[in-house]
């Protein structure tokens, strides 16, 4: 079974309100090390993040040099300058949030974080409520997983699937698959690959495979 995001997450999320101060929000972003908080409603419902990033915008911006702020404009979207004047989290925060739901797969919380280049996701409930924040350390924990483990999947589980597994030997070394073997086919032996490297805490696959000629090339000999 995958791992899903409530089987690592921090279970005590530390949220701002809507109105926090800009000076609230930078005292607790070096009191607790953290580079973004949830934002949430009276109800405890998400409204959006604020990030670090967002208040350095203020340090970097809002200094009245009108030719730097004409420049800046040219260059930098104009909602960055719009937070350089901002003084609580509503104003400053992004949304709509990217959320995940306690019951996703770590898997989809890493492409997540990979493609909106994220450290940290809020993890909400059915209500939108926070109950949880899932980052990048906390994603990288599926790579813990033992070598006898991922072996004991691949040999009972993927293999199994897809074509005998007595034609196949697995070797796990530090998270690195090495299948030697001879699949019926081509195509058998690369979705064998295919799926080995899906399985939780792969980290590469080494492809030893003795592959079937294809069918042209073994009925056709030589050329005289």
């Amino acid at each position: 079974m995958p791992t899903i995001v409530k089987d690592v997450m921090s279970t005590k999320p530390i949220s701002v309100s809507a109105t926090s101060s800009f000076k609230e929000l930078a005292a607790r972003f070096r009191q607790h090390g953290v580079s973004a908080f949830p934002v949430v409603d009276d109800d405890g419902r998400i409204a959006g993040v604020v990030s670090a990033a967002d208040l350095l915008a203020k340090e970097a911006f809002d200094d009245g040099d009108d030719g730097l702020r004409g420049l800046i404009t040219s260059i930098v979207h104009r909602k960055a300058l719009q937070k350089a004047g901002a003084v609580t989290a509503a104003d400053l925060m992004t949304s709509p949030a990217v959320t995940i739901a306690p019951d996703d797969t770590v898997e989809h919380a890493a492409r997540l974080m990979y493609t909106r280049r994220l450290r940290r996701l809020p993890v909400i409930d059915a209500a939108g409520r926070v109950v949880g924040i899932i980052s990048r350390t906390d994603v990288l924990a599926v790579f813990d997983r033992p070598d006898e483990e991922i072996r004991r999947e691949i040999t009972s589980e993927v293999i199994p699937r897809l074509s005998e597994p007595s034609w196949y030997s697995v070797v796990v070394k530090d998270g690195i698959v090495t299948v030697e073997g001879t699949p019926e086919t081509i195509s058998i032996g690369h979705h064998l690959l295919a799926r080995v490297r899906h399985v939780e805490g792969v980290v590469a696959v080494r492809d030893c495979l003795v592959y079937p000629l294809p069918a042209a090339s073994a009925t056709t000999g030589p050329r005289p």
